[in-house]
């Protein structure tokens, strides 16, 4: 997360998602994870040799698989998918035919059919609708997230649900830390409302690097120098999808 606590991911246009970075004057930087790749810059990758346009799609390969991989595994609750409507557009992706579609989910073809009409629809709407965002905001000069006198903040891109929750602004989010952390970025008191623990939890992230492995031990001494009952922390951390853990709880990541 950048220093205004804002994902690059939000702010991408629809081009930049599909490609998966977005590009400045100094460099290019993965939508997913934000590493950059400096412009002039050589990337070695594995026994290879790119500028750093190369070097970003390269990334998002290795790292992230695909852009089109990352956005089907996101919560359903960003993409507005079933669970169904994802799993087949995993299937459309793989380049299997109708039939075979059918086959592997166990329906007839004409359900399939069915399913392809739903999300053409759904492609339309969704066409339609940004269109028309676009327009009220260059009609306005402001988009739908800024208010009279505050901004409303975007949850994090792997929150594990959406609700009231994240209806957060800039100035609640401001006098959230300034009430409940010290300058040095330790927590004096772990609020009990929901939508202030987000805060501070966006702000405890910031303490990890992303693409790196924790053990338990590493991510107790850290959260530690944060709050006393780092145990309250970690596990929030968890469930409110800002880090992942493997199964056994050995490692923890923070979630992209």
């Amino acid at each position: 997360m950048n220093e205004n606590n804002k994902e690059l991911f939000w702010d991408a246009a629809t081009e930049e998602i599909k490609k998966g970075y977005t590009e400045s004057e100094e460099c290019y930087k993965c939508i997913i994870c934000e590493e950059e790749f400096i412009k002039g810059r050589i990337y070695q990758v594995e026994s290879m040799l790119y500028d750093s346009r190369k070097a970003v799609e390269l990334h998002i390969l290795e790292k992230h698989s695909s852009t089109l991989e990352y956005l089907l595994g996101m919560n359903p609750t960003f993409t507005g998918l079933t669970e169904i409507q994802r799993e087949l557009l995993v299937l459309i992706a793989s380049g299997l035919t109708d039939k075979e579609i059918a086959i592997k989910l166990g329906v007839a073809q004409s359900t399939i059919r069915n399913h392809r009409f739903k999300l053409r629809e759904k492609e339309k709407q969704a066409r339609l609708f940004l269109a028309m965002m676009e327009l009220i905001s260059e009609n306005t000069q402001k988009k739908v997230n800024i208010l009279d006198k505050d901004i409303l903040r975007d949850a994090h891109k792997t929150a594990t649900t959406i609700d009231d929750r994240y209806n957060i602004t800039d100035k609640e989010r401001e006098s959230t830390i300034k009430n409940y952390m010290d300058e040095s970025g330790a927590i004096k008191t772990f609020p009990a409302k929901e939508k202030k623990k987000i805060i501070i939890l966006s702000e405890v992230v910031k303490n990890f690097s992303k693409g790196k492995k924790y053990s338990e031990r590493e991510i107790n001494r850290i959260l530690q120098r944060i709050f006393e009952d780092y145990a309250t922390i970690r596990r929030a951390m968890v469930e409110y999808g800002f880090i992942e853990r493997s199964n056994d709880c050995s490692s923890y990541w923070v979630k992209e």
